[in-house]
């Protein structure tokens, strides 16, 4: 009996199951699906990275008081998707709500139909950042760092029309993975909201 109970107590704990995050539901309504867009339809391309650590679904932190140039992942926190396409998504859903957003990939006979026969320009956008930062163990911030290219489709290729970079950090409320979660949703959230401001400027 005594050997049984010892073998039960090297049996190995259940493994425990990573958190999931995403950037929350979005808008909880939605403007009538008839209403006209007053903006021009746009083309959103895919948001491109520089590879490795932010094309997966690790939550990454930095540690800026040792070694700042280290990625390190959460071991129990993990992203629905990965960050890019997860802003995608979110940044469609807010471009939508006065514009018509089409996929970079799609047809030009569907993209010219939507735009009285003129293909649209292009949103081009690369995720350089996107990090839960600490400054200090009780001092931590979501950074996030995108360019944003906007361009135009001609005969001869693409033809740049603008280009701008934004960089938005927001506090963590607490120095662990839910607190970068919510840090990075809302640095995120701000930095579609600057580059939708932007895009009404462009002329």
């Amino acid at each position: 009996m005594a050997l049984l109970l010892g073998a039960c107590s090297a049996l190995p704990d259940k493994p425990v199951r990573a958190a999931l995050y995403d950037f929350g539901p979005g808008a909880l309504t939605s403007e009538p699906s008839t209403r006209q867009a007053p903006l021009a339809p746009i083309a959103l391309a895919d948001i491109s990275t520089a590879g490795g650590a932010l094309d997966n679904q690790a939550v990454l932190y930095r540690l800026g008081y040792d070694d700042a140039q280290q990625l390190r992942p959460y071991s129990q926190a993990r992203w629905s998707m990965p960050p890019a396409q997860l802003l995608r998504q979110r940044l469609r859903e807010v471009l939508s709500r006065n514009r018509a957003v089409l996929n970079a990939g799609e047809g030009p006979a569907l993209n010219r139909s939507v735009n009285q026969g003129v293909l649209p320009r292009v949103l081009q956008l690369d995720l350089e950042e996107f990090s839960h930062f600490f400054a200090s163990p009780g001092n931590s911030i979501g950074l996030v760092r995108l360019r944003a290219t906007l361009v135009e489709t001609t005969p001869s290729g693409e033809k740049l029309l603008a280009q701008r970079s934004v960089t938005v950090q927001r506090p963590a409320p607490s120095a662990d993975a839910p607190g970068g979660v919510r840090a990075l949703t809302a640095a995120s959230d701000a930095a579609i909201d600057e580059i939708a401001t932007w895009l009404q400027q462009v002329p």
